[in-house]
């Protein structure tokens, strides 16, 4: 069954898109419906849906963001924008709209939507059908090889974590250092600390391990970040940043990566 999450700040109008959805496309499995624009980027990175409708003003993050945001992230949903301001159409397809509805959002409107969603889907299929078959891989383990590589996650790029009760969306190029947290990760950058809920240990897998280093048990540090650096008697290092005033320790297994400073 295709994936779809619906994001919608009006209760009301979110119930009925959900029903005319329902009834327009019976076999769609809606696994979200979101209120706001930060729950519906998280609940998109998770499920990686097939389609995604998306109200362009919402709190927090609009949609046009979210869309953004998913060119990385869930590069293959399909989305449709849904709005009551015709003047944010050449934004949407932009940023790669499938279609963009106007509110009130008519059956049959929704119903053309859909057959274009689904004509759209049947020849991405049908492509990559055809490109396994012109491949012509040479034995199963060339074949699981060819798979493996195109699965490899690219680093992360941006993040949503939470600020008191805001939620904000991080460029992860934006982060001075990444501090362990119990089970949660702060996230440090020039403007202030924001709670990430992942622990540190899983982060450091998502990063470019070209620019951020773990320094210590708990600390992983952007190397654009970093203006100085010295060793104590110790022979533990002291880290000064760029664009904050602490100061970060390195612990001593670690200073390997400074052997050259």
């Amino acid at each position: 069954m295709p994936k779809c999450v619906v994001a919608e700040d009006e209760s009301l109008l979110r119930e009925a898109l959900l029903e005319q959805l329902n009834k327009a496309w019976p076999n769609l499995e809606i696994v979200a419906a979101c209120d706001d624009g930060a729950s519906a980027l998280e609940a998109i990175v998770e499920n990686q849906p097939d389609v995604a409708f998306l109200d362009i003003r919402m709190p927090g993050l609009t949609g046009i963001e979210i869309a953004e945001a998913m060119k990385l992230s869930s590069p293959h949903t399909q989305i449709v924008f849904v709005t009551a301001y015709d003047q944010y159409a050449i934004d949407a397809f932009d940023k790669g709209a499938v279609d963009y509805l106007l509110k009130p959002v008519t059956y049959d409107r929704l119903s053309a939507t859909v057959q274009r969603l689904q004509t759209r889907a049947m020849k991405d299929l049908n492509a990559v059908a055809t490109l396994l078959q012109q491949l012509n891989l040479g034995g199963s383990k060339s074949l699981q090889a060819a798979f493996q590589s195109t699965q490899k996650n690219e680093p992360l790029v941006w993040l949503t974590a939470s600020s008191g009760a805001e939620t904000k969306l991080i460029m992860v190029d934006d982060v001075a250092y990444f501090k362990a947290d119990n089970k949660y990760t702060v996230v440090m950058t020039a403007e202030g600390e924001s709670l990430l809920r992942k622990p540190i240990r899983e982060l450091l897998e998502l990063l470019d391990a070209n620019i951020f280093k773990q320094i210590h048990r708990s600390t992983i540090v952007n190397l654009k970040a970093i203006s100085s650096i010295a060793r104590d008697d110790t022979g533990k290092g002291i880290v000064k940043l760029k664009a904050r005033p602490e100061t970060l320790t390195v612990s001593q297994p670690f200073m390997v990566l400074f052997r050259n400073m």
